[in-house]
């Protein structure tokens, strides 16, 4: 079985690579997807009050009485029991373990203590609210404690307490929490009780009524704070126009008007299993608390979709904050702010080092100077504060209203002048130690431990975040900070709210004058487009036609390099066929200065990956490195592109391998099949080539040839796609320079089109072989055609997979074979549906004849609406996983490009599939799916 997101590649490939990915579909099949959630994170010591996680304060609910139910009471399954004996014999955990329905179960077994605690994290916060809904994600916090179809207002935390255990709940910007902390034998209550809160909140109106009048209280309480003020008031600056910008709690107006039906549309929408992680830490039997797991929470179904978040982009330069908020103080309170990137960054660890130095504690930079030496403050802090999409640097400091003026002008002047080459050796291994120890005390007791292992898994997939958060703390350089320094600390995305006690004369355009006088803003507006970073998506017009498109990511310290060419097999004659695919495998055995063993290892020092492919119509490069080898990949590129070696040692061995590809896939059923289905399909044009070649041709192809051919290819306009995290004016330059050298002319080929053959039947036989292989080929419009490629897009994900109609019918109800499923393969201006199945010989005329039914019926009557549904659903999900690497991302972006597209084509089919109904698929479906007219290629023993 392979995992849901190759699904994608295999079923709706744009012509390239595409015999080789179906064959690993179809032979392997499909899983069920999977989703992962990210949330941010939390140092508890130091930033729970900024980032305003808001927590049912008394500790428990009010009291009532009791009654216990239950959820799906399942015996959980030998094939689950297997799965998960499996994941426990894998070490001493945390073990995770995910539910059919997309639930993760993260379990630790720790016997310091007689305790257990059970937390239930849900994607859902107040950056997933409707702002008119502002504060509701708060509001069913608090309401879980008032009430289940089960237990009545109260009874959870009287269940709780009455065994000695303890309960709460948090809610964040991406987040919330339950969680209950019980003795080691009341195990199963404890989990009982966080999942029966989740899923079956009664959410009664009588009790909502009271229960918004303790919000309103709770957040005029807030408002009392000065640090709660001022962070409210710059979240809606620093992240103006984002779901951040307003308050977790939400507004007066907004939390007076939610309604139960509001709550319960909020938890239909968003409390998906697929959206959670339940954690179990504690002195416990790991197998015993997967099967509770299974029992609890495994009949649970997720319903709708679930889009991973996109960051919000670091907004550009622009100008200087100030607002000023008179009120009854005593101190002045002030509160500076800066945008960062979100908690995926690559940089966490380096603006968290930043932030310690600055302003981390009493031997900071900034409280040493401010605090101790000129005694201007009563506290100062720098702080950074990482939710899923975005961030914030934070400096916040209390101090006397007369000195005001003087430390805010001083402080612009030190923040103008920060040089981190003036930090010590003795300063910086301070930070990174005191870093690392309020990491690792955090699991001193076992609510820290299931609190950072729960963080780990369900906000940064897994353990290894942890490792390498530690790696990139440890190997932090000054240079790196001052880099980060400059790009964050900028004066021209600052944004400051101080409360002034009132009498005391403020004004804030006075206030915004001292920055400009005291740090002046740095030309980066003009300078970001070609400086150092990653900057914003763009496209860059190069001479003759090429281009070069950027794609910033910064989640990882890697890059992604995509170099594209219009070509492959359509420059070639019917004579050179396989040429096109021996100088993509040719091309990475060595360059002028690198033999081929030289290369290999060049690349593997640098944990690199290079590789060149050739496709029915495109050629392309593809790369991706650490972004700190940068500066050894780029010339290395280049040197591969424009002085390959071509050495006639390695020739042969490429002529060799080439062969023994066209023997292994003749020696497969499925890989005969799709070696012969393009030739058998088409009669003319490059899309009727055997793409590898036929051996006896492929063995004499000369040095000379490929040297002709690659000279013609690379001198063709090219499109260049970086993703991930870079210096854009490096590859700016390298993208020009390779341009000249290649004297590209803005010739590009022109790709004809094929014409459909005339045979309709083609059988082969592979003797000594056990089943038989049924390919149903009906030719559709192209690429071109959006609506059609929408809705052809639509009518494969109803019929693939193990829950499509060819499944459930030809395989679950006719017990026909292993694998049946429908693929789509388009170009530009061709392409087809296919219907596949494998099965016994005997049983082909039952298959086709379930093909046929198949068609009739999809004729006849429109698809079911849950059906249309599914596959929208489907389609997104799959785009989405299938998008998540940077190489698939830069990929897409030149494949579609050098022919012509727009990059977003794929999400724009899905979008036009979402509007696509029924009665639009069975128009399509009677215009191009002909039986009478079908393609029919069988694979026989």
């Amino acid at each position: 079985m392979v995992p849901q997101q190759n699904v994608k590649a295999v079923a709706v490939v744009k012509g390239f690579d595409f015999e080789k990915l179906c064959i690993l579909m179809l032979l392997c099949g499909v899983l069920l997807m999977s989703t992962s959630c990210k949330v941010e994170k939390i140092d508890a010591q130091k930033k729970e009050v900024v980032i305003g996680l808001v927590e049912n304060e008394s500790g428990a609910a009010p009291a009532g009485t009791a009654a216990v139910g239950s959820v799906a009471e399942e015996v959980a399954s030998a094939e689950l029991s297997a799965e998960i004996k499996k994941v426990l014999a894998s070490g001493d955990g945390p073990h995770v373990i995910k539910l059919k329905n997309g639930m993760s179960v993260l379990i630790k077994e720790d016997d310091r203590f007689p305790l257990v605690n059970v937390r239930l994290f849900v994607h859902a916060g107040s950056a997933y609210e409707d702002p008119k809904q502002a504060g509701i994600s708060h509001l069913l916090e608090h309401m879980v404690f008032k009430g289940t179809e089960t237990r009545g207002p109260g009874e959870t935390a009287l269940e709780i307490e009455s065994v000695g255990g303890d309960m709460n709940a948090a809610t964040s910007f991406d987040y919330t929490v339950y969680y209950v902390e019980v003795p080691e034998n009341e195990w199963k209550l404890g989990m009982d009780i966080v999942t029966d809160m989740t899923f079956n909140a009664k959410i009664d109106p009588e009790e909502l009524k009271s229960e918004r009048e303790v919000v309103l209280s709770e957040l005029e309480r807030g408002e009392d704070n000065p640090g709660s003020r001022i962070f409210k008031t710059l979240q809606s600056i620093v992240w103006k126009d984002t779901s951040y910008q307003w308050p977790i709690i939400g507004y007066r107006d907004t939390v007076k008007g939610i309604s139960s039906e509001d709550i319960h549309a909020y938890i239909d929408r968003l409390y998906q299993p697929q959206s959670m992680l339940l954690s179990v830490v504690g002195k416990i039997d790991p197998e015993a608390v997967a099967k509770e797991a299974e029992r609890l929470c495994g009949s649970r179904k997720s319903v709708n979709p679930v889009v991973p978040p996109t960051a919000f982009p670091v907004p550009a330069t622009g100008k200087t904050t100030v607002k000023i908020v008179p009120g009854k103080w005593n101190k002045a309170y002030i509160g500076a702010a800066f945008p960062i990137p979100g908690l995926s960054s690559s940089q966490i660890a380096g603006l968290e080092t930043m932030c310690e130095l600055l302003g981390g504690g009493e031997t900071s930079r900034l409280y040493r100077k401010f605090k101790y030496e000129k005694r201007m403050v009563d506290s100062i802090s720098v702080s950074s504060l990482t939710l899923e999409r975005a961030g914030m640097l934070y400096v916040f400091a209390t101090l006397d209203a007369d000195k005001v003026d003087e430390f805010w002008k001083e402080l612009m002047i030190e923040l103008s002048t920060v040089d981190f080459k003036d930090f010590t050796d003795r300063e910086m291994d301070r930070v990174v130690l005191n870093l690392e120890d309020s990491l690792f005390l955090t699991k001193e007791t076992l609510s820290g431990m299931a609190s950072k292992l729960g963080y780990f898994q369900f906000f940064e997939d897994g353990q290894q975040a942890e490792e390498n958060y530690l790696y990139d703390l440890r190997n932090i350089n000054r240079e790196q900070l001052q880099k980060l320094y400059e790009e964050y600390f900028d004066p021209g995305k600052l944004a400051a709210c101080m409360l002034i006690p009132e009498g005391v004369e403020a004004d804030p355009q006075s206030f915004e004058q001292a920055v400009a006088a005291n740090w002046p803003a740095k030309a980066k507006a003009a300078a970001q487009a070609d400086a150092s970073g990653p900057g914003e998506a763009a496209t860059i017009e190069l001479s003759n036609g090429s281009k070069l498109v950027f794609i910033p990511d910064e989640t990882l310290p890697y890059t992604a390099m995509s170099m594209y060419w219009v070509g492959g097999d359509a420059d070639l004659t019917p004579e050179e066929q396989g040429l096109a695919a021996m100088v993509s495998q040719s091309l990475t055995r060595g360059t002028e200065s690198l033999n081929a063993t030289e290369l290999e290892d060049f690349v593997s020092d640098r944990a690199a990956s290079l590789g060149a492919t050739a496709g029915r119509e495109v050629f392309a490069i593809n790369a991706k490195f650490p972004s700190r080898f940068t500066a050894d990949m780029l010339p290395l590129i280049s040197e591969m592109i424009t002085s390959p070696r071509f050495a006639p040692e390695e020739l042969d061995r490429a002529k060799q391998d080439q062969v023994s590809a066209i023997k292994r896939k003749e020696d497969r059923p499925l890989g005969l099949a799709f070696r012969n289905i393009f030739p058998f399909l088409y009669k003319d044009g490059s899309y009727s080539y055997f793409h590898l070649g036929m051996p006896d041709h492929v063995v004499k192809f000369s040095r000379e040839e490929i040297l002709a051919y690659w000279k013609k290819q690379s001198s063709r306009p090219f499109v260049i796609s970086i993703c991930g995290d870079y210096d854009r004016e490096e590859l700016v330059a390298f993208a020009k320079e390779l341009d000249g050298k290649l004297a590209v002319k803005d010739t590009a080929v022109s790709v004809p089109t094929s014409n459909w053959g005339g045979e309709k039947d083609l059988t082969m036989t592979l003797p000594d072989r056990n089943q038989a292989h049924l390919m149903v080929v009906f030719p559709i419009p192209g690429m071109e055609d959006e609506q059609a490629t929408a809705g052809f897009s639509l009518l494969r994900a109803s019929l693939a997979g193990q829950s499509g109609l060819l499944f459930r019918d030809l395989r679950d109800k006719q017990g026909l074979g292993y694998t049946v499923t429908a693929f789509l393969w388009q170009a530009p201006k061709t392409g087809f549906m296919a219907f596949y199945i494998g099965t016994k010989p005997e049983q082909l005329e039952q298959a086709m004849a379930g093909f046929d039914k198949t068609v009739r019926m999809l004729k006849e009557e429109d698809l079911p609406k849950d059906e249309i549904l599914r596959a929208r659903n489907i389609l997104r999900g799959e785009y989405y996983q299938e998008h998540q690497s940077l190489l698939s991302r830069s990929r897409e972006a030149a494949s579609l490009i050098v022919r012509g597209f727009q990059p977003d084509l794929d999400q724009k089919i899905i979008e036009q599939a979402s509007k696509t109904d029924a009665a639009q698929v069975r128009e399509l479906i009677n215009k191009y799916i002909d039986w009478d007219n079908k393609y029919t290629l069988t694979v026989k023993p």
